[in-house]
């Protein structure tokens, strides 16, 4: 009986790597010529499909991991993708040491704040500019929704925004025109090819942007974001300049603070943890930025 069952072990093994042949395919990646050379190569070396497509020179390994990822539905974008910046990594490269890192950082997020249901807010907050607080947050968001959690990623930095310009989001509608009264639906758009992530852009650059973040309806709001995400990131203004970043942190009910290698004071930062405790928000962590 052992084996009888082995050749069909063993096309079955075929067929669910062959269908990495068929992704490449699919994509544009590799012909179908070249598909019928990998399988033959295939059989005289023993090589699994993306291996032997390696070997004989077809595809790059950049091509492989790509239709993994799609095999195993596990959502990320092709190189040069123009909708998506290059900067936010985690869409592009799910097997960078940078996104490893990004892993880990979502790891303990899970354990330290997102392990009950009233935690589904975080705000990433820094001192001043340039620390990396839009990298982060759009990263972050990506490799929550990678899990497989419904993430939103609030853009609450109404002075310099940046989200919109990293997921090419429509800007015209944002949390500043939310904020101002308009209607929620059409602010927040989903991101194409990368499934469970939604981003609210910070609209219109306004010229009150410290009242309106203090408005009631910013409360209402993240209650409305709790209720129909599972993760919320939200960036933020730098907050040695204005007080925006603990206005939102507050709300939001806890902070990831972020500091720059080399460039981030330890007086600042430290100054940042007792204003967050001061108005409210949990500072859940620190991590110092390389990039």
């Amino acid at each position: 009986m052992k084996n009888e069952t082995l050749p069909d072990a063993a096309e079955r093994e075929r067929a669910a790597l062959a269908s990495i042949g068929a992704l490449l395919i699919d994509s544009g990646k590799l012909s179908p010529a070249d598909a019928e050379r990998v399988l033959r190569h295939q059989r005289l070396t023993g090589l699994r499909f993306g291996e032997a497509a390696l070997q004989l020179g077809v595809v790059a390994e950049a091509d492989i991991r790509q239709a993994l990822s799609r095999q195993f539905d596990y959502p990320c974008l092709l190189p040069g993708d123009p909708r998506v910046a290059a900067e936010v990594v985690a869409a592009f490269e799910p097997h960078g040491a940078v996104v490893e890192q990004l892993r880990a950082l979502r790891s303990q997020l899970l354990l330290r704040w997102f392990d009950r249901s009233e935690r589904r807010a975080l705000a990433v907050v820094g001192s001043q500019r340039g620390e990396g607080r839009s990298f982060m947050a759009a990263n972050l968001a990506v490799v929550f929704s990678q899990l497989g959690e419904r993430t939103l990623l609030v853009d609450a930095d109404l002075r310099h925004p940046r989200q919109h310009k990293l997921f090419g989001c429509d800007d015209r509608q944002g949390l500043a025109a939310l904020l101002a009264g308009r209607e929620l639906p059409e602010a927040v758009q989903r991101v194409p090819g990368l499934l469970g992530l939604s981003v609210l852009p910070a609209g219109p650059t306004p010229p009150n942007p410290q009242e309106l973040l203090t408005r009631a309806f910013t409360p209402r709001l993240l209650d409305w974001a709790r209720s129909h995400y599972d993760v919320v990131i939200v960036d933020t203004a730098a907050a040695r300049p204005c007080a925006d970043a603990l206005t939102v942190a507050a709300q939001a009910g806890g902070a990831l603070l972020l500091a720059q290698r080399h460039a981030s004071e330890l007086a600042d930062t430290r100054r940042l943890v007792d204003q967050l405790r001061a108005a409210g928000a949990t500072p859940v962590g620190a991590v110092m930025n390389e990039y």
